[in-house]
């Protein structure tokens, strides 16, 4: 049951990458030298087991979708898109009262770094990204931790496209 929820947070976490119009920047913007990118699995310092594959996941995906940087294998790049999940949190977002919580919220910080790989310079050195998604206690709407989780993945996800396609 675990495993179904999961999929269908992940499934909630593409439909919104999708649905909300991800930034992108004029390719000719991007100098040619630094347009292919490594995106190699975030570290995971945080004690939830595989948010950073779910991370290292949505944010390849949207980086493909945008199609400003091209995402290649690490022999072939020319930069990388580095860094770690430093936490997840759970934590009580509404109280009814003293006994009862009826809405939570989940919290996610990463730690990204973008490198041009030839020099060493961080064109994006070591940010900080914070995502959050709110959901309640048996939701008849069927708002969980796994869409709570999503949403603040694609919170994550916004920012990485925005900071690394267009900051710079």
């Amino acid at each position: 049951m675990n495993n179904l929820k999961a999929m269908a947070g992940i499934g909630l976490l593409m439909l919104t990458i999708a649905g909300c119009g991800v930034y992108s920047a004029s390719s000719g913007r991007v100098d040619d030298s630094i347009r292919k990118v490594y995106v190699p699995y975030l570290e995971n310092m945080s004690t939830e087991p595989g948010i950073e594959i779910e991370l290292t996941d949505a944010i390849t995906q949207a980086l493909q979708e945008d199609n400003t940087l091209k995402v290649v294998n690490e022999a072939d790049a020319a930069t990388r898109l580095d860094g770690k999940v430093l936490s997840y949190r759970l934590q009580e977002a509404f109280t009814t009262s003293q006994l009862q919580v009826d809405e939570y919220q989940v919290q996610i910080m990463v730690e990204l770094s973008f490198t041009i790989l030839e020099t060493g310079e961080r064109l994006i050195d070591r940010k900080r990204v914070r995502g959050t998604g709110n959901y309640i206690v048996d939701d008849p709407e069927g708002s969980s931790e796994e869409t709570a989780r999503a949403i603040a993945a694609a919170e994550i996800v916004r920012s990485v496209l925005a900071s690394v396609v267009e900051d710079w």
